[in-house]
């Protein structure tokens, strides 16, 4: 060993004065080497001295010439191949064979390989011997050894300041390795650095260490200086100091020596600064010399970062240079900064050893700016992470004896107890062979042969393994070895005579012997993992590796897999295979520890083809097993299955480990690996079954996507030079781990500094072997995607192949995993899918289906990719950003720059940066964890790869900058080449998990495919506007899976937000659908949008969905519940309460539910704190407040009745609310004050209080009554009429609650109600008249309304007496009009039959009842010679008398005088009487309901009804009598306008209908046309009571459809006036017949088809009945109205729109086929003379020339045949056929467009689609819309015009008939291959060869199929050859002879 004192050596002679050792004496000069020092002279200079006792033998004596014991050549190859080599190299041959051997020794004798001894030292010696000369290490060596000599360079010196480093044999590209001189001694300062101190800003730091050599310091003695105090001062000696004095003029430094003492800076590179500590005021005293020397240096010396060099104190030591002499007065402690000399071992001087001296220092008074640390604008690398490791020959003694020796004397200890161990069992054979029967350890399998049990076999694979752990297995005796193996062979050998299978038809008894087979079947298995551990070790002798027993154990693992364990696991409990299945599951234990056994064997033959080259054959058939185990399928649930799925699951995953294995070792194996995996990808399970591969955070995912990963990983690294072949040739007895290995000779960078200098080699070497690993992973990945999509495009996720569901998974497998470090590839996989995705959404021919699935994909990425950006925000935030060594700032800081894209490359690929984090983190792990190798493998591959796009992204040069990252890849070539290059050469602090996953989260945020994540999220909001409804809807879900994951994307002024309210308005149901899911998740992640969104959530209840407007008002309630802004509430409840008169009954009651949800539920708590107060009044407020916004007082009404109802069950609850409500409304009545604004005025709580009334009487109290007495004062003044009708209102409601004991009260409010009824308008006339009636008969007298009644009649008795002689003056039409109206509304409120007599004895007549006296006063003046004003007010009290006593409308005089009314059909008397009838018809109903509704009272059972009453009253037989008097005129007054006149006779005919009254038939056909009024409060009546008629009645309502089809185009044409089938409105239609469509909802699909059926056929006609009356005939106006309802009709399912395109096809092809012969024999006067000569014409006439000869005739002056002009009545006929059927046509093609079916009208395409697809929902084309057809259906009038014009509508439709252009005739070929695809026309490219391109088909016949009644020809796909290459000729076909017809006859693809 050499001493680490520079001063001491023992070697050269040393030509200095240098005393370098403890002696006195110093050297005597030129004093030479004589011999190497002995061990018992140099053991007292050494480490060792402390070790008692001391074994000499650990140490091996040196050999001169080496630096290390080389192993003898004998040793490392056999010696006939050392001759070989010999002659070889004495013959200069260039041998293959002869440069590998000399390139392995040359990396056998590198220096890092080589360990280096370093003495303390000794005695030197007097003489002078001779110089030790260089020629005589080579003289008598042998040809070879002198060639690796000769080639091989050595570094080597002995360690003295003044001796130069020999050239490696004169070598002139050695690379050389110069050691610093060092200072002897010196007083060393320690001063503790902060992190980042001393490094330039904005730079890359160079972490590379320098060309010195590393201080032999301990790493306890690091550990020691790094954490000492602030301060340490060593100070010499006085004998040091004297010993010092006049030797530092001296030293002469060596040529290669890093320090020039005193030489001034070199201006070739600047100086390094030197770091001044904090508090070192000293250093102001020094010389100007010593202060100019401190900052001298060489410029090969290059500043090193902290963390790479030794610990603070010889950091500072070596940035310092050697200083002048110093003599011993100049020497004081403030300017001794000197080098001091390095301590090792027990040379270091102990503290009690150092002079106890004290340095006082002295206060700083100024502020030292050196204290403050400059801190960088970006995130700096730092620079004291990483650590150069040192070479072997640099490490303490304490150190390899501190390890080494522990760990020999385990490998020792390994070795002996297993070769005691084998003697043991070869005693043992020895002992079986000679008694012939077995013991422990060995069992005879033949007389001659035995062979170790089972439990020795397990035995002796531990030591195995052990020992070659240890690296003890070469020293184990290779007789022993082949003694083990042939051990094993006889069990081997054994269990081929097993019969092993299992059988499905075994029984109990043939299971009971298959299981006394498994032991010899355990020790067969267990014996060739013992053999293939043998193999596995690493020897050399090719003895060890018998193919045989390879085969053996192949052929032994087959056979199980085969017939046990694939049997058992596929086994289930089916009849045939129950007892086998019980008896099985019953030794379940048994089979479990064979199934582990096997499953061992199995990781051992993973581990043997990675160690030693196999066979094909081998390599085959464990490829094949292990695909076969992957993708076998397991049971479904554990007691399905003998044994448990995790047990298989583990064999699987060794399978999975054996085909990575194969892979990795066979490149060319590569592609067939994957593509066995693709294809058997469908038989993988789905669903959670499918994910059993746990990950190391918990989750699971698929095995198979665990290994695509794996694989596409281990594409990325470069395979092993001993992967290729010869792997165990001349393996390295210790696995390559001693050192690197030779770089190959095409490399010319050889270190790093050679790197930094020609950095553009450096990187083009790097990007050469990086570049093309990327590249094989990005293809391998690209294959594994592009399959998957493609066959994912083909499938659906209900379809039977798995692969769209298979897609999702793995997307989802690979999200799971992409911020895990242990799958890098997960990022490129999912970047490929990326792309493909990108070109399926930028693709316009790609069909809906796939832009779905993009899209979907897209927004899975999206919010993994918004994930990530999360975590790593998160993770930042909780980051400790205070660690010593900065790493977790740096990370910090450039997390937060890659989070805004805005990171500079060469951070991201800094040598201490993330890359090296996340490396370092998976190295740590990888003993655990050895499948971590591919994805370091993959990192490391992705790191050269960015570094060299860093490198070239730069165009300008900045030194430092590229230097850097020249010595990047260097590094990082060296870590492509030699995976443990990094851990070899470089040590790394400890990274956390946390730690390691933020820095890989940060590496993705610059990759492809999270710098995409703007893209992705552009496309799907530019998705959003899509024309296609379905995309839209899927970009919506997309974005939401964004969202959810960053909801940052909406603030601030977001156009996220703007697209999505836009979509809230898409004429799509499912996109508005969409779009408000959306809103509600962008409300809940942003409650601040709420007031932006509000109106258009609002907005949504009246959409046309009903699921949409439900999923509104959720939405809405939200919204409401966590807001406090009274007008938005407001707002919200408005729309509300509108809803509650909904259409849709769930509609209604959801409104219902959520009104009672925000209004009463808050309060049922029952508080009455002042705050409920408060809260109370201020929800008074909103309802006023809300009450006032529209008119919602009737449906605020329904809504407090149906919540105070006793069958609620929150009744008493609400009621109590209600109370309190009332009670706060009290106290805000008496606000008459406008211009308060906090409170609502009394005029508007009074409106309240009025629906509160009529909701519950009970809610008021008597006091509260009092309270709106002086209101009923005020009424005669008639300032306010809507506060007296509201307080009248509240009376009538109210005072029926009161008892005779306030009869005062009552008396005052009648005596002020009574002189009001004189002057009140009839609304409040009405409330009036019930409150007096009230009064009276809680007072129980009545003559007060018998004299108001007794008065009016004898007043108009007097003027009916008056206008027999005269016709009524104006003022007695007003008296008349005042008393009828106080007759009719006593009439209706008053019962005075027991004042009969009276009333008779007044008026001198003799009536027989009250209400029969008043309709026959009244009466007369509805005659027609009274006056419009008195008729009206005559029927207005007739139908109020007729209201309260229905007997009187079937008297005879009422009725005749009603049907008079209705046949003069004046509206202004019929609303008169259908006002009557309406009323009288409601309080029926109401009757009903509520007599079907009574309880029964005390168990008494309700009284029988009378069997003459139809309904549940009994005036039921006079609603049923006059119903159907008056149906007619009712029907008649509702059809013929859309007024509100018609809507009131609306109104009575949905009572009708409710109460049953009439047949179905009846009104459904007034319904259903009625629904395509444009006055909404029509339709939606109508569809109500339509849907309701068609929900009890269909079958009946069903057979009426098509009359009732009739009936609505009658009502558009002759009353709305727009005869169109459809509405266009901003280019969508809407059918007018689309309620109808939804009320067929109802019905099943097959009878929707009949109507459509039914409908369509409502378009046929006869050509010869055609009425031709109008400008349009109305057939074609009426064809016009349906084929626009078909065409735009919303269909449910597939299989109805193929029913609706059939029939008008069917339609098309039988009548027109009639009309289109018609228009060619009457039209056209096509014959078939004419059709003979039409087609000969095109043959050549010839007459006879003058010459005689015969001359062709032009064709200008042959005889054209003349057509005779047809009738126009005919050809207008013919004409209006014709628009139909075309109109038709186009309607069907525009179907088949839009749904994606094709132009092909095969008829076998229905046949074709299963039954589930005919059932789906039907998806539309994008970018289809109907404009081209309304406008087209819209100008069939001018068809008509002229007769030009309908000539070329007949040739149009003939010409359709004739030749349709949509189809042409593919070639047999292209029809076979395109006959499954449904409606697909052949492309262009589908031509036969000989067709050239530009030809032109012909068309196909449409009308031969079905034309006059004959039936279709057959198919033949063949083309016919007469027409040959030329265009086949337009018209009809020519006339054949019949042979050849028949011969022709099925050529056309018939229609």
């Amino acid at each position: 060993m050499a001493n680490s004192w520079s001063g001491a050596h023992n070697g050269p002679p040393n030509n200095n004065n240098w005393d370098g050792g403890p002696q006195n004496t110093p050297p005597a000069p030129n004093a030479g080497f004589t011999r190497p020092f002995t061990l018992a002279e140099v053991l007292p200079y050494t480490p060792f001295s402390a070790i008692a006792p001391f074994d000499s033998s650990v140490l091996l004596s040196p050999s001169i010439g080496s630096a290390s014991p080389a192993p003898p050549v004998t040793d490392l190859i056999p010696s006939l191949d050392f001759d070989s080599l010999n002659q070889a190299a004495t013959s200069h041959s260039t041998s293959r064979v002869l440069q590998q051997t000399v390139g392995q020794f040359q990396r056998l004798l590198e220096r890092g390989n080589i360990p280096e001894y370093k003495f303390k030292t000794g005695p030197r010696a007097v003489s002078s011997p001779s110089p030790a000369k260089h020629s005589a290490l080579t003289a008598g060596l042998s040809p070879f050894t002198r060639m690796v000599h000769d080639s091989t360079s050595i570094p080597f010196r002995y360690p003295t300041p003044d001796t130069p480093t020999p050239a490696a044999n004169n070598h002139p590209n050695v690379i050389t390795t110069p050691v610093p001189t060092k200072q002897k001694l010196s007083a060393k300062v320690v001063i503790k650095k902060e992190p980042g101190q001393g490094k330039k800003l904005n730079s890359i730091p160079a972490n590379t260490p320098g060309p010195s050599a590393s201080p032999a310091t301990s790493v306890n003695q690091q550990a020691h200086d790094s954490n000492k105090a602030q301060f340490e001062i060593v100070l010499p000696t006085k004998k040091e100091l004297e010993q010092q004095t006049g030797v530092a003029t001296n030293i002469r430094p060596h040529p290669s020596s890093n320090v020039i003492p005193g030489a001034p800076p070199t201006p070739a590179a600047p100086p390094t600064p030197v770091y001044y500590p904090q508090y070192q005021p000293q250093a102001q005293q020094q010389p100007p010399a010593l202060q100019q020397s401190q900052v001298q240096q060489q410029p090969q010396v290059r500043h090193q970062p902290q963390a790479e060099q030794q610990p603070h104190n010889q950091q500072h030591s070596q940035q310092q240079p050697v200083f002048p002499p110093l003599n011993s007065a100049e020497a004081t402690p403030a300017s001794r900064t000197v080098t001091p000399p390095k301590r090792t071992g027990s040379q270091s001087i102990s503290i009690s050893q150092k002079p106890a001296i004290a340095i006082k220092l002295p206060k700083v008074k100024t502020l030292d700016k050196t204290g403050f640390m400059v801190v960088a604008d970006e995130p700096e690398e730092p620079s004291n992470l990483s650590l150069k490791k040192r070479k072997h020959g640099d490490i303490d003694g304490d150190d390899i004896y501190g390890e080494s020796l522990d760990l020999r004397q385990r490998a020792d200890a390994a070795l002996h107890e297993l070769r005691v161990f084998l003697h043991n069992a070869f005693q043992a054979e020895n002992a079986a062979l000679a008694r012939r029967q077995g013991n422990d350890m060995v069992v005879l399998v033949s007389e001659s042969e035995a062979t170790l049990t089972a439990a020795a076999q397990t035995k002796v694979q531990a030591l195995l393994g052990k020992t070659i752990s240890l690296s003890c297995f070469r020293n184990v005796p290779l007789e022993e070895l082949l003694h083990l193996s042939r051990l094993s062979e006889g069990a081997l050998k054994l269990a081929e005579t097993l019969d092993i299978k299992v059988d499905e038809s075994w029984v109990a008894a043939d299971v009971e012997q298959w299981l006394g087979q498994l032991p010899g079947l355990e020790m067969a298995i267990r014996a060739g993992r013992t053999s293939l551990r043998v193999m596995c070790g690493g020897r050399q002798e090719k003895q060890l590796y018998s193919q045989d027993t390879i085969e053996h154990c192949l052929d032994l693992f087959k056979r199980i897999i085969d017939g046990v364990v694939i049997p058992i696991a596929e086994l289930r409990a089916t009849p045939g295979a129950n007892e086998l299945f019980k008896t099985l599951a019953h030794n379940k234990k048994k089979i479990v520890a064979l199934f582990n056994d096997c499953q061992k064997l199995f990781a051992m033959m993973a581990t043997l083809i990675s160690s030693i080259d196999t066979s094909d054959t081998v390599t085959n058939t464990l490829e094949f097993t292990a695909s076969r185990l992957i993708f076998m399928e397991t049971a479904h649930a554990e007691k399905d299955s003998v044994i448990d799925t995790q047990k298989f699951d583990g064999l699987r995953l060794v399978a999975m480990d054996m085909l990575s294995q194969i892979f990795l070792l066979n490149p060319e194996q590569r592609k067939g690996i994957f593509n066995e995996i693709l294809s058997s990808l469908e038989k993988l399970p789905l669903g959670k079954r499918a994910r059993t591969f746990k990950l190391v955070d918990g989750t699971s995912i698929q095995p198979v996507s665990a290994l695509i990963m794996r694989l596409v990983q281990t594409s990325a690294g470069k395979v092993d030079d001993k992967g290729q072949g010869g792997r165990n040739a001349l393996a390295s007895e210790d696995d390559g781990s001693e050192g690197p290995r030779r770089l190959p000779q095409s490399f010319s960078i050889q270190d790093e500094d050679h790197g930094a200098s020609q950095h553009r080699i450096a990187i083009q070497e790097l990007d050469d072997v990086s570049e093309a690993l990327i590249k094989t992973a990005t293809n391998s990945a690209s294959d594994v995607v592009q399959f998957i999509v493609s066959r994912a495009l083909k499938s659906t996720k209900s379809g039977d192949t798995p692969y769209r569901n298979l897609l999702d998974m793995f997307v989802e497998d690979f999200v799971l995993c992409l911020d895990n470090p242990d799958w890098p590839a997960a990022e490129l996989l999912l970047r490929i899918f990326m792309h493909l995705m990108f070109q399926l959404i930028e693709n316009d021919k790609q069909s809906v289906t796939a832009k779905n699935m993009a899209l979907e994909l897209l927004g899975s990425m999206g919010a993994a990719i918004s994930k990530l950006r999360g975590h790593v925000r998160k993770g930042v935030s909780t980051l400790d950003t205070q660690d010593s060594d900065g790493l977790g700032l740096f990370l910090s800081d450039l997390a937060a720059a890659a989070l805004e894209l805005k990171s500079r490359p060469e951070q991201m690929v800094a040598w201490t940066g993330p890359y090296r984090a996340t490396l370092e983190h998976l190295e740590s792990r990888f003993s655990e964890d050895p499948h971590l190798a591919s994805a370091i493998s993959f990192l490391v591959s992705d790191w050269a790869n960015k570094i060299c796009k860093t490198y070239d992204d730069y165009e300008d040069d900045v030194a430092e900058r590229d230097h850097e990252l020249g010595r990047l890849a260097y590094r990082l070539r060296e870590m492509i080449h030699d995976r443990q290059w990094l851990s070899r050469e470089y040590s790394f602090k400890e990274i956390s998990q946390s730690y390691a996953r933020l820095s890989y989260s940060i590496t993705l945020l610059r990759s492809p495919l999270c710098e995409a994540f703007n893209t992705i999220l552009n496309i799907l909001l530019n998705s959003m506007a899509s024309d296609q409804p379905t995309v839209r809807s899927k970009s919506l879900k997309s974005v939401n899976q964004v969202l959810e994951t960053d909801p940052s994307i909406l603030d601030g002024d977001s156009v996220v937000v703007q697209l999505i309210l836009r979509c809230s308005n898409d004429p799509s149901t499912q996109v508005r659908d969409s779009a408000l899911g959306l809103i509600g998740k962008c409300i809940s992640m942003r409650p601040a949008l709420e007031e932006q969104i509000t109106p258009t959530v609002v907005e949504r209840f009246n959409d046309a969905g009903h699921g949409v407007r439900k999923r509104a008002m959720k939405l809405a309630k939200d919204i409401y519940l966590r807001n406090s802004n009274r007008t938005l509430r407001s707002t919200i409840a408005n729309g509300l309460l509108h809803r509650i008169q909904d259409p849709e009954e769930s509609v209604r009651e959801l409104a219902r539910q959520v009104i009672e949800e925000i209004w009463f539920a808050p309060f049922h708590s029952g508080q009455t704190s002042a705050a409920s107060r408060i809260s109370l009044a201020d929800h008074v407020s909103l309802m006023v407040q809300t009450v006032n916004r529209g008119n919602v007082v009737s449906v605020l009404d329904k809504v407090l009745q149906a919540l105070l109802a006793p069958t609620n069950k929150t009744a008493q609850a609400s009621m109590e609310v209600c109370t309190k409500l009332v009670e706060s409304m009290f106290d805000l009545v008496d606000n008459t004050d406008p211009e308060d604004t906090t409170k609502p005025s009394g005029r508007d709580v009074l409106q309240i209080l009025m629906i509160f009334a009529k909701a519950e009487a009970s809610l008021f109290t008597f006091e509260q009554l009092r309270l709106l007495r002086p209101y009923i004062t005020s009424i005669r003044s008639n300032e306010d009429p809507a506060v007296s009708k509201a307080v009248v209102v509240i009376y009538r409601r109210v005072l029926p609650q009161l008892s005779s004991a306030h009869s005062q009260f009552l008396t005052e409010v009648r005596g002020e109600l009574m002189p009001t009824v004189s002057t009140v308008s009839r609304p409040l006339m009405n409330e009036v008249m019930a409150c007096l009636w009230i009064i009276s008969t809680l007072l129980e007298t009545s003559e007060h309304m018998a004299r108001l009644a007794a008065s009016s009649l004898k007043n108009i008795q007097a003027l009916h007496a008056k206008s027999r002689t005269q016709p009524l003056d104006i003022r007695s039409m007003r008296q008349f009009e005042r008393y009828s109206l106080i007759v009719g509304m006593a009439g209706k409120h008053f019962n005075l039959d027991s004042h009969l007599e009276f009333i008779n004895k007044i008026l001198k007549t003799n009536g027989g009842s009250v209400s029969k006296l008043m309709v026959d006063l009244v009466v007369p003046f509805a005659d027609q010679s009274h006056h419009m004003d008195v008729r009206k007010a005559a029927l207005d009290s007739v139908g109020l008398v007729c209201q309260a006593w229905p007997r009187n409308y079937v008297s005879a005089n009422v009725y005749t005088t009603f049907q008079h009314v209705f046949d003069e059909q004046v509206p202004a008397l019929e609303a008169m009487v259908l006002r009557s009838f309406k009323e009288f018809l409601l309080t029926e109903e109401k009757r009903s309901e509520e007599a079907s509704e009574a309880p029964v009272i005390n168990g008494a059972k309700p009284e029988k009804r009378e069997l003459t009453v139809i309904g549940g009253t009994n005036y039921d037989d006079v609603a049923s009598g006059t119903t159907q008097r008056f149906l007619k005129e009712i029907i008649r007054i509702a059809t013929v306008t859309q007024d509100n006149h018609a809507f009131l006779a609306v109104e009575v005919l949905a009572s009708i209908n409710r109460q049953g009254l009439v047949h179905p038939k009846e009104t459904g056909v007034t319904f259903i046309t009625l629904e395509t009024s444009s006055n909404p409060r029509i339709s939606e009546l109508a569809f109500l009571e339509h849907k309701a008629l068609h929900a009890k009645h269909e079958t009946v309502v069903e057979r009426e459809y098509v009359k009732a089809v009739q009936s609505a185009f009658a009502y558009q044409r002759d009353i709305v006036k727009d005869p169109r089938g459809a509405i266009a409105s901003n280019g969508t239609f809407t059918p007018k017949l689309h309620l109808l469509m939804e009320v067929l909802k109802i019905s099943k699909s097959k009878n929707r088809q009949k109507f459509l059926e039914k409908f369509c056929a409502q378009l046929d006609f006869d050509i010869a009945k055609l009425e031709l009356s109008e400008a349009i005939p109305p057939h074609v106006a009426y064809a016009r109205f349906i084929t626009e309802n078909l065409a735009f009709f919303e269909y449910l399912t597939v299989g109805e729109v193929h029913c609706i395109v059939s029939a008008m096809e069917k339609l098309v092809t039988s009548t027109g086929a009639n009309v289109a012969q018609a228009i060619e024999s009457d039209v056209f006067q096509l014959r078939m003379d004419l059709l003979d000569g039409s087609t000969e014409q095109q043959q050549p006439q010839y007459a006879i020339g003058p010459d005689g000869q015969p001359v062709q005739v032009p064709v200008q002056q042959q005889q054209q045949p003349e057509a005779p002009k047809v009738d126009f009545e005919k050809l207008k006929r013919l004409t209006a056929g014709s628009i139909v059927l075309l109109a038709l046509w186009e309607a069907r093609t525009y179907l088949r467009r839009l749904y994606n079916l094709g132009t092909a009208s095969r008829k076998e395409n229905r046949v074709k689609m299963q039954s589930k697809d005919l059932s789906k929902p039907p998806v539309k084309a994008q970018g289809v819309t109907g404009d081209k057809l309304w406008e087209e259906l819209g100008n069939i009038n001018t068809s008509l015009a002229t007769r030009d014009r309908m000539m070329e509508t007949c040739k149009a439709f003939v010409e359709l008939m004739n030749i349709d252009k949509e189809f042409l005739v593919p070639d047999e070929d292209d029809e076979l291959m395109n006959g499954d695809d449904i409606g697909t026309p052949p492309s262009g490219a589908e031509d036969d060869e000989g067709e050239q391109p530009t030809e032109k088909r012909r068309g196909r016949k449409r009308k031969s199929e079905a034309g006059l009644g004959g039936t279709p020809g057959k198919k033949k796909r063949g083309r016919s050859s007469s027409q040959g290459a030329a265009p086949r000729k337009r018209g009809r076909p020519r006339k054949m002879h019949p042979t050849e017809e028949e011969e022709n006859a099925e050529e056309d693809d018939w229609f």
